[in-house]
């Protein structure tokens, strides 16, 4: 499985495109929202002969979900998510507005992941993993066999995700970082929300909020 990293919108969010030798692609957390942003996303899907099946977000702050009616327009698929971001998705209009960004609303959540199962696509399986704490019912995304994982905004490269938003809570993100994202493999690879990749072993020795 390979991994393309695009960074849109004011918030400096990171959008990520999955694919593997299927052609096959997700889209997780599409955060453009202006036509530069949006051609550049398409252009890759286009150049490396991608097809969208799934559109995907961790969870469903605004600076996530910027670019969902665009993709599910665009590639004629439904938004997939966990259940308990419902609440968060219907807030996003109100934030936007309180942030003065531009946004096209989204499509309804119509399909939900659960937590702690196979999630497959192509020749590839990512395991969902449920990690709220920055909202309240953050997934996560690993693939066992290419060590790769999907934070969403509940892991950074020596942060964590705030938890001061509502449904966040501080002492819930610490406990599932700990207890269900630094147990994997040490070189298994961090793909966050925002700023740069990590590993969970340099989490493990140097992130503050977690040693």
């Amino acid at each position: 499985m390979k991994v393309a990293q695009f960074t849109f919108n004011a918030f400096q969010e990171n959008t990520y495109v999955l694919y593997d030798n299927s052609s096959e692609c997700v889209i997780i957390d599409p955060g453009c929202n202006n036509a530069e942003e949006r051609e550049t996303l398409v252009k890759f899907i286009e150049e490396h002969g991608l097809k969208p099946t799934k559109l995907v977000n961790t969870h469903c702050h605004i600076d996530h979900v910027l670019g969902n009616k665009f993709i599910a327009d665009k590639y004629g698929l439904a938004l997939e998510a966990h259940q308990g971001e419902v609440a968060v998705l219907d807030t996003c209009e109100t934030v936007s507005n309180m942030y003065n960004i531009p946004y096209e609303g989204s499509p309804l959540i119509s399909v939900f992941i659960k937590e702690d199962t196979d999630y497959a696509f192509g020749e590839s399986i990512l395991k969902t993993i449920f990690t709220p704490g920055h909202s309240p019912a953050s997934l996560s995304f690993y693939c066992e066999a290419d060590k790769i994982l999907i934070a969403g905004d509940a892991l950074f490269q020596g942060s964590i995700g705030r938890t001061d938003l509502p449904g966040g809570d501080y002492d819930t993100l610490i406990k599932n970082i700990k207890e269900k994202l630094l147990i994997l493999p040490e070189d298994t690879i961090v793909y966050s929300g925002h700023g740069p990749s990590t590993t969970i072993g340099r989490e493990k020795i140097s992130n503050p909020f977690l040693v």
